[in-house]
């Protein structure tokens, strides 16, 4: 009897344990990820080689479970975040990750088109439809699409802009129809939506989703950037910067491991990022030498300030190098001597 109650309390026992690894927490937890060399992610046809490297830098993000909650609790430099601190209101887990892999592709975008002009090449655009970001509960489009649907067709028509979809859409009366084509995991089907005045703004029509641009950017030599899952737009500097190195004949890398993260807006702006202190320990544990880190016009809670704090915490060598722009990142590379 002693035995079955031993042996169905250790049951009992592993149970709880192997449930508290699936049982998801109300938050998110961060954690340093890697720092991972662009050369091989970034293919500029005919490109220039490089000595050195410029390295993205990643956060690992995932749901707490009581375990990771545990560690981060307990470990420096990992991080929890309540539920609505990393999901907008009303925001699925499956529309965050489109959401994050739509800013990625903005990002891919921007760098792109900095990149080129910087190096005087020309670009040209091509506009192939709208993304879905986000399907707003309770409106026409719930349950008919979902977030990282591409429609490319309204009614059998295109349009040359978001701007244009919108405005054939807001046109109509409430109760209208509009037929979508789209495409959802490579393949393409169509859906007759309804629509339907917004609560919170009575005077606005709509099928009830948060849109983005698809357009693809036309450049000559062509450039390849193969990102797989990776989201968010963190990466869009060090973009630029490969980008630019590989079709340019002056090696900015000199030979040195260089790193960093920020946004990279049309206008080659550097915006901030979260989750600067665990890059900064990503990028030192993977031998880089530079880091690049926003400056936001030298705010004293900037990126930067925070990158120099973990920095000499960790007792890194790695220079911490703030910037504001793209240009002040080429001109202080262009400054640098070649390693030895």
């Amino acid at each position: 009897m002693r035995r079955k109650f031993y042996i169905g309390s250790l049951f009992f026992l592993a149970f709880i344990l192997i449930g508290g690894m699936y049982y998801p927490l109300p938050y998110y937890v961060s954690k340093p990820g890697m720092a991972k060399e662009l050369e091989p992610i970034i293919t500029v046809e005919d490109g220039y080689e490089e000595e050195g490297s410029f390295m993205l830098t990643t956060v690992r993000m995932g749901r707490a479970n009581i375990y990771s909650y545990i560690e981060a609790k307990i470990r420096k430099y990992e991080e929890i975040y309540p539920l609505n601190m990393i999901l907008s209101e009303k925001e699925t887990e499956d529309e965050y990750n489109a959401r994050q892999l739509q800013m990625m592709a903005g990002s891919k975008f921007n760098a792109i088109e900095v990149a080129y002009r910087k190096a005087g090449l020309p670009i040209q655009y091509k506009y192939k439809g709208i993304y879905v970001v986000q399907v707003v509960p309770g409106m026409p489009a719930e349950g008919k699409l979902q977030a990282g649907d591409r429609i490319f067709k309204v009614d059998g028509h295109t349009f040359a802009s978001s701007e244009k979809f919108i405005d054939y859409v807001s046109k109509k009366q409430a109760g209208d129809q509009i037929t979508l084509t789209y495409e959802r995991n490579k393949k393409t089907s169509t859906v007759t939506v309804s629509l339907k005045r917004f609560k919170d703004a009575p005077g606005k029509i709509g099928i009830g989703i948060s849109l983005v641009d698809d357009k693809s950017i036309i450049v000559d030599p062509k450039v390849k950037v193969r990102t797989d899952e990776i989201g968010g737009p963190s990466a869009g500097l060090m973009f630029t910067l490969e980008i630019y190195n590989q079709l340019t004949s002056e090696d900015l890398t000199k030979g040195y491991k260089i790193a960093g993260t920020g946004t990279i807006d049309e206008k080659g702006n550097v915006g901030p990022i979260g989750g600067i202190e665990q890059k900064i320990v990503a990028a030192d544990q993977a031998g880089a030498e530079i880091f690049f880190a926003p400056n936001e016009s030298g705010s004293k809670d900037s990126n930067y300030q925070d990158a120099v704090k973990t920095a000499r915490d960790i007792k890194t060598k790695m220079k911490i190098v703030p910037v504001d722009t793209f240009e002040e990142a080429v001109k202080y590379l262009e400054k640098l001597t070649m390693k030895e």
